[in-house]
């Protein structure tokens, strides 16, 4: 589903897109020579370690200059039901994933953090997407992945693997077959479940294959997959947005990439495109979940859902070379507050002052979201109503974060500053619609991103 990045609230016309998948093909046929120097940064720094152990093999590693970043992301939310004997036990899982950045190199993550016994997989590949709303791939971009080598990879229960790097020109914007195929049974299996991308299954090992023939089935889940690295030269750095449904982009329309951190990354990558020097190559990735909480984590173990505290430390500083992070969390900790009371504010700003303090020990800048309103959402209370403006005044008083972004005062109806406005509104009265989520990435200051963590006196 390669999409127009105009903005990042539009799809293209049809000959835009044919367009861009005849360049992506003259790119893939020229980047065996740009693969000439050694790269600048692996950016396994403080990743976690590979299952079977060691770091990624360098014969099958780009050698191309450049540093590794994030270009696509999912946190790992909870263990998919229905999946607890067999999992995905001999089908073929073809995620698609929205590149937000360029790159020559790719790489990665699969995750059984959810599982409870090892995940075998057989055999797992990378190509770009021939086109909009398919599985096949473009020819010549079927690259096989390895991991330490080897073609197969058993991962073990409540781990993650990184596979080796493979050369792949990846152009901006473009749409990326991730394929992964498990031949024994192995369960529950770790997925992200509000995707707003449509992603597809086959039956038998179909990893390598570039059409779409035996990708006979559709879903909305993203499975195993939870990071796309490239080996880039137009960033420099990754900034990291952590939230909950509103930053995992619910209610937006699937397959159009209108989630407000795709918007942010869309300017991001114009401005640095147009040769501006006030704003920092950085890419964005998201790694929000529908319901997160600052506080509060899931039932299992490990939780499902686990707070932004708990899970900070896997989906915000294992990153590769994370720059900035963008928190924007706390609307689920006041509406899913049990009883007729009201969270405590104090509680919620605590847990936030937590995330910071865990940045500043890696020297990253945080930037911090208001809280948006949700009058006449089914959570409501005056109650509630006041711990979000408690949580905002502290916030906006700079007593928590580095830098802010009002996302309050720019979505709310300035004739009752409790509700979203109409037309930001989706019409549950807590998530924005499309030209919401436009609103927020166009409303954030791309300056905030510039500058790193106060020094510590």
């Amino acid at each position: 589903m390669t999409r127009g990045r105009d903005g990042g609230v539009g799809a293209p016309p049809t000959q835009h897109r044919a367009l861009l998948a005849a360049v992506v093909a003259a790119i893939v046929a020229l980047s065996a020579a740009i693969f000439v120097g050694v790269a600048a940064d692996d950016g396994t720094k403080d990743r976690t370690a590979l299952a079977r152990g060691g770091q990624p093999r360098g014969t099958a590693a780009p050698a191309s200059t450049g540093t590794w970043v994030g270009a696509w992301s999912a946190s790992p939310a909870a263990a998919e039901p229905g999946t607890e004997t067999t999992g995905m036990a001999g089908r073929s899982v073809r995620n698609v994933v929205h590149a937000g950045v360029g790159g020559t190199g790719a790489r990665i993550t699969l995750s059984n953090l959810y599982g409870q016994s090892p995940l075998t997989v057989s055999h797992a590949s990378i190509a770009l997407a021939a086109g909009p709303d398919t599985p096949a791939a473009i020819a010549g971009t079927m690259r096989r992945l390895t991991f330490s080598g080897r073609p197969q990879v058993v991962i073990p229960a409540g781990s993650q693997v990184v596979s080796d790097a493979v050369r792949l020109a990846v152009p901006y914007g473009s749409d990326v077959l991730v394929t992964t195929y498990s031949p024994t049974p192995s369960g529950p299996v770790t997925y992200h479940p509000h995707a707003r991308e449509t992603s597809y299954l086959a039956t038998g090992d179909r990893t390598e294959d570039v059409t779409a023939t035996a990708y006979t089935e559709q879903t909305r889940y993203w499975r195993y997959l939870t990071a796309l690295d490239l080996l880039s030269n137009e960033a420099e750095g990754t900034v990291v947005a952590i939230g909950d449904s509103i930053t995992d982009g619910n209610t937006s329309t699937p397959d159009t990439n209108r989630r407000w951190t795709d918007v942010l990354a869309a300017r991001l990558h114009t401005a640095v495109a147009s040769g501006r020097d006030d704003v920092p190559r950085y890419s964005v990735v998201n790694q929000g979940i529908s319901g997160n909480r600052v506080l509060t984590g899931g039932q299992g173990r490990p939780a499902d859902n686990p707070s932004g505290i708990d899970r900070f430390a896997r989906d915000v500083l294992g990153r590769p070379n994370v720059r900035v992070v963008v928190v924007v969390l706390g609307v689920n900790d006041i509406l899913r507050y049990p009883g007729p009371g009201a969270i405590d504010p104090d509680a919620v700003l605590d847990g936030l002052r937590t995330m910071v303090e865990q940045a500043h020990g890696r020297g990253l800048k945080v930037v911090g979201a208001t809280v948006m309103p949700f009058g006449g959402h089914r959570g409501y209370t005056d109650a509630r109503e006041s711990a979000r403006q408690e949580i905002n005044a502290e916030i906006r008083a700079g007593r928590v974060f580095d830098a802010i972004v009002d996302f309050d005062k720019e979505l709310r109806d300035p004739y009752d500053p409790r509700r979203l406005r109409a037309e930001y509104d989706c019409g549950d009265h807590l998530h924005p619609s499309d030209r919401g989520y436009a609103r927020m990435g166009e409303v954030f200051d791309l300056e905030a991103l510039m500058g790193a963590a106060p020094a510590r006196l």
